[in-house]
């Protein structure tokens, strides 16, 4: 079987739009506060990179992500996630990309193993398991970092547990779930007019290469019947 190849000008391209997108929306963002952290809409492109380029795709994405958080947060548009970098700056780092990176990966291979039932379905499920995938990476590594946070962030009587969940991460989850909610038709949409042109250009390309060489048969046929 021939495997398919992913540096084509077709996958570049939509690669670097995608990466092009997730900057501009971290960028901007990174200036909308909810509560300790930021909003984050760069989920969007990462689920569909996942969907029309792969796992791998999308865990690039996720990654780029990642690294965008961290230099926001080196030059100070990030607070949260500043104070936590330098308290725990492997820790931090290891975080931002490696929760991205899984957003994108997990998104994409839902995707590729739910789209021979429902193209649809899988497009809403991929959608809706990134922020998942997002939220629960951070609150899980940020719990590691549990000294930093109590002494900066909790507040007297509560837990670091309940400010993660309610006070930081919770208000940032549910708009995430819901703005991808909102989106995954759109992305399948975007899926289904990409890999409907990918497919018409194919057709087409078979059928030129099949008549190429039904021409060269003819021409064949011609010269023995001459000879």
């Amino acid at each position: 079987m021939e495997r398919k190849r992913f540096f084509t000008a077709r996958n570049i391209a939509f690669l670097a739009v995608l990466v092009a997108l997730v900057i501009v929306l971290q960028v901007w963002a990174s200036a909308i506060p909810i509560g300790a952290t930021r909003i984050s809409l760069t989920l969007i492109p990462i689920v569909l990179g996942a969907m029309l380029l792969g796992p791998l795709a999308g865990a690039f994405l996720g990654a780029l992500f990642g690294a965008i958080v961290v230099i926001a947060a080196l030059t100070g548009a990030d607070a949260f996630t500043l104070v936590l970098l330098q308290d725990h700056p492997v820790l931090t780092v290891l975080l931002c990309l490696v929760k991205g990176a899984a957003a994108g990966l997990v998104a994409g291979l839902i995707y590729r193993a739910l789209r021979g039932k429902s193209e649809r379905a899988a497009a809403i499920v991929a959608s809706l398991a990134a922020p998942v995938v997002n939220t629960g990476l951070f609150i899980l590594g940020a719990l590691l970092m549990s000294d930093t946070l109590s002494a900066n962030f909790v507040a007297d009587g509560e837990t670091v547990l309940y400010f993660l969940v309610i006070g930081c991460a919770g208000i940032n989850f549910l708009v995430e779930f819901a703005v991808n909610a909102v989106a995954s038709p759109a992305l399948y949409a975007v899926e289904r007019v990409v890999e409907k042109s990918v497919r018409g250009r194919r057709s087409k390309r078979v059928g030129a290469q099949g008549k190429a060489e039904q021409e060269q048969g003819a021409a064949r046929s011609d010269s023995a019947r001459k000879i």
